[in-house]
């Protein structure tokens, strides 16, 4: 499998405000004892206002079965949420994904650290068909970090499968996880604070279909 160019100067991007309950739901999700929990949402309480889109041109968004539901439609396009009024410096952001039977696998989703406004940002993703990749936002430009484009790995689960996303935002040390085994660690300075949040896109094949679940922010 070889190297995928991942063409974000073309993507439409969108920005969809979420309020994610803090502690909300159930309290079951698995967290190690020495990590302090900053913020988490298991999805089961759809009563916090969370946005619900429905657009069929552009994206159905959504509570859906107790997860978080991102279906993009349209097209190079990439949609993201946040939880309100968060802000974090070093953070440890995890969550389960899922992609949906029937939608494309050459996508990407994954989550969002150091969020400061919908063009300055760090972003950790991975794609159904095994690519993942870290950049930033700086000032609206979309670029790669240690990396020219997306890179095959096969820690990633392929196809209609759950996978764990985790990364570490630690000083100037941006580290993405996969499925519990470290994957790449690169270093960048740009963003030492912001808010967190979850993503999820298209290519040139439009739809893909995203459930997440068991969001967590952990004190590193």
């Amino acid at each position: 499998m070889g190297m995928k160019n991942y063409l974000l100067p073309l993507l439409s991007l969108l920005v969809l405000g979420m309020i994610l309950i803090a502690c909300g739901g159930s309290s079951d999700i698995p967290v190690a004892p020495d990590a302090k929990v900053l913020f988490k949402d298991d999805f089961s309480n759809t009563e916090g206002g969370g946005d619900q889109v429905q657009d069929e041109g552009e994206a159905v968004i959504g509570y859906v079965n107790q997860a978080y539901q991102m279906k993009v439609i349209k097209a190079n396009s990439d949609f993201w949420a946040n939880p309100e009024g968060q802000s974090f410096s070093d953070v440890r952001v995890e969550v389960k994904a899922t992609k949906i039977t029937g939608s494309t696998d050459n996508n990407d989703f994954g989550v969002i650290c150091r969020y400061k406004n919908p063009s300055n940002f760090y972003y950790f993703i991975i794609s159904s068909d095994g690519y993942y990749g870290i950049q930033k936002m700086k000032n609206g430009s979309l670029q790669w970090i240690d990396m020219d484009e997306m890179v095959p790995s096969d820690v990633i689960n392929l196809g209609d499968a759950e996978n764990q996303i985790r990364a570490d935002c630690v000083g100037n040390e941006l580290t993405l996880y996969i499925n519990g085994q470290k994957i790449i660690k690169v270093t960048d300075s740009t963003f030492s604070e912001g808010n967190v949040g979850l993503i999820a896109g298209t290519f040139d094949e439009g739809y893909t279909e995203i459930l997440f679940d068991d969001f967590k922010v952990l004190k590193p």
